[in-house]
């Protein structure tokens, strides 16, 4: 009997231990259960986060966006202002040589005297050589006698050469060569000794 009740009691012992090894691996499941769903309460605060985050830089892209585009538009409007009214200012430089010129043909249709119309008329040329020079462009100086040179000149005929000095040189200048800031606006039209 003593066996009896030493295999039940070594049974009552092994079922208490199974019941508490189940009821520790209830518990142990019940933690990782926990676990588990603060994981995915903070997984869904993760996403929630970055949901903010994509909706924050997607707002900022497309103010910027928007920011560039009208910044775009208000350049090109003010290009396109530009592109109106880009002689404007030479052409108030130019009203007063003008406002001369209708003085001197209005004194040549007067019969006023010969000098003074020479006057009139070197002062007019000389109010619109500074107009030219104020504005930045600049004649050219006379090539005569000079070696030519296409990237100043443009040749319009050729002459024989009284010699053979003259020969590839600039024999006369039918019009005079115009540079805008070293950059050549008009070539001098020239006649060239052959």
């Amino acid at each position: 009997m003593s066996e009896n009740k030493e295999e039940k009691d070594m049974e009552q012992t092994a079922q208490e231990q199974e019941a508490k090894q189940q009821e520790v691996e209830e518990q142990e499941q019940e933690v990782k259960a926990s676990e588990n769903q603060e994981t995915n309460k903070e997984e869904l605060s993760e996403e929630d986060k970055l949901k903010q985050e994509v909706e924050a830089l997607n707002d900022k892209y497309l103010r910027l966006y928007s920011e560039f585009e009208n910044f775009r538009r208000r350049t090109q409007k003010e290009k396109l202002e530009l592109y109106k009214t880009a002689g404007e200012d030479i052409f108030k430089s130019l009203l007063p040589v003008m406002d001369d010129f209708e003085r001197a043909k209005k004194s040549m249709d007067d019969g006023g005297d010969l000098d003074s119309l020479k006057q009139g008329v070197d002062l007019i040329y000389n109010k619109m050589l500074q107009v030219f020079r104020s504005n930045g462009a600049e004649p050219m100086e006379s090539s005569v006698g000079k070696e030519f040179d296409s990237e100043i000149h443009e040749a319009v005929t050729q002459i024989p050469a009284p010699s053979k000095k003259e020969k590839g040189k600039v024999m006369d200048e039918l019009e005079k060569g115009y540079k805008l800031k070293d950059k050549v606006i008009r070539y001098a039209k020239v006649v060239v000794g052959q």
